[in-house]
Order: structure tokens, then sequence, then C-alpha cells
């Protein structure tokens, strides 16, 4: 058997945890072709089919189940080696919109560290504005924000945010009454977009549920207490967009845009990686 080629089996690794050709070609700043040829190459050379690939998804087989743990414990060896001379580890420090993230976090997180395992990632979840004033000031190298300042130019659309009334599958509304919502606090873009939708539209509503991250929006949406204005990828599981069926107005949707300030190339792969881990979340 040949010897293992690295950017190979780096680019397997990283089609595992994305579950796309395309994502790990973003990665990699690489093309899908590109990316096939290495899998393809990598294949032949293990006498085995690493993957099943349909036109709707990509799937490891037994062999690539069985490939996979060895193949991150290669590329861990491999990025052990390359920092034997490093004065440091590489630090990235991100901060991202916590309406550009929900229950999907941990596995976002996950697919981070299993490609990027010798960098130290320091992560800031907070509002898009606050996120954007820290980068600004310098205090981040990267932020993740739902892009609502159109005199802000430069930045690089990750993918379109389709928002919703999300509630509760068996949410019930009495007729008549004002809308519950869960909100974040006054400052909040998402909460004064949904509020703007409803007074011009004349429905009543009322906040019954105020402040914390999207995460304790999503719990107050989860026990059926109110409706919350949330990105559907986002949105907790098993709740449902109700505003059809309540006759509320529709929701605009809003790019989420990646800004930096790296010239570091292996800063600037990390950001990569990242960008495509956080484009696997909507497919």
């Amino acid at each position: 058997m040949k010897a293992l080629d690295v950017e190979s089996v780096q680019a397997f690794v990283l089609v595992a945890d994305l579950a796309s050709f395309t994502r790990a070609a973003e990665a990699m700043e690489s093309t899908q072709s590109a990316v096939s040829l290495k899998i393809k190459r990598l294949e032949d050379g293990l006498g085995r089919r690493l993957f099943e690939r349909t036109p709707r998804r990509v799937r490891l087989t037994a062999a690539g189940q069985l490939f996979l743990d060895r193949a991150r414990m290669l590329i861990a060896a491999h990025g052990n080696a390359l920092d034997a001379f490093a004065s440091e580890r590489r630090r990235l420090v991100v901060g991202i919109s916590d309406h550009a993230v929900g229950a999907e976090l941990p596995l976002l997180l996950q697919r981070v560290k299993r490609a990027e395992p010798s960098l130290l990632l320091e992560m800031h979840v907070g509002s898009s504005r606050d996120l954007l004033e820290s980068f600004d000031a310098g205090a981040l190298d990267a932020v993740v924000v739902i892009g609502h300042d159109g005199g802000r130019r430069g930045g690089e659309v990750l993918l379109s945010e389709a928002f919703g009334w999300m509630a509760a599958r068996d949410f019930a509304h009495r007729p008549g009454d004002p809308l519950p919502l869960a909100a974040h606090s006054q400052s909040c873009a998402m909460r004064g977009m949904g509020i703007a939708a409803l007074d011009a539209a004349k429905i009543p509503w009322t906040e019954v549920f105020v402040g914390g991250g999207v995460g304790t929006i999503a719990a107050a949406v989860s026990a059926g207490l109110a409706i919350a204005v949330l990105g559907r990828r986002v949105a907790p599981p098993g709740s449902v967009d109700v505003g059809p069926e309540l006759g509320l107005p529709a929701l605009p949707s809003r790019d989420l845009v990646l800004y930096a300030s790296l010239a570091d190339p292996a800063a600037r792969q990390s950001l990569r990686t990242i960008a495509a881990a956080i484009r696997s979340t909507a497919a």
C-alpha cells in the first residue's frame, strides 16, 4: 500500500465532518472537483470506498466510519509535528451573533475543533451590534453577525437567514388577546424588526419574556409561553412558524455576514474552516 497523502486525508476528514464536498472545498480554499479527486485517490490507495454520494447528501460507508478515527489521529499527529517549533498555539478570537447559532452550536464547535485541533478558539456570543463595536475597537479578529447595517461594506455573506414567528407546536393563541412575545432587550434588531411588522399590521402584542440570549428565548418558546422572532435554522427543535396560521406579517430575510481583519495565512485558513462549518448548518 502506498503512503497516505496528508492533504487527501485532511480532505476526507473535512468532508466527513461538514457532510459536504462543497463546504470542505471552502475550508481548504480549493474546488469541489479538486477535493473529489483527492478523495478518489485516497479511496484508490486504500482499496476501499469511503463515501456514499447522492445528489442530496454525503454519508460515510462502513469502511469510512472505520477509517475516520485513524484519519483524525494522523491529522492531529501531522499538526503536532508542524507545531514542534512554534512558540505558541494559534489563537483566534471570533464573535458570533446569538441569532446565528442555536441548538447546533455544540455541533458547530465540534466540527471546528475536529478540523483545527491545534487552534485555540476564543468565541464570544452576543448581539450583532455589540460584537461589531468590539470588532471595530480591535478586540475581535472576526465577527459573524446578522447584516442590518446598510452602510457597512467588505463583509462576506455566509448564508441568507430566513426568520419566522416561531412557537411550540401546541401553542394556542386566543383570538382578541395581544400576541405574547419573547424577545431580547430593546436594542435587539430582531426584536425591532418583529415589533415594527406587528405595529404596521396593527396587531396588538405584549412581551411576556424579556432578555437573555437566544437560548433562553428558545426555552420560553419550547415551553409554550410565547412566540419569538427567530431564524428558522436556529429555532428550537419541534418549533414551527405560526405566522401563516395566525395571519402575522411576513418577516424579511437577513444575511449572515462575516467581517475579518486577518493578514496571517494560517489564521485565515482557520477562519475559512469556521465559515464552512457555519454554512454546513444550513444544509
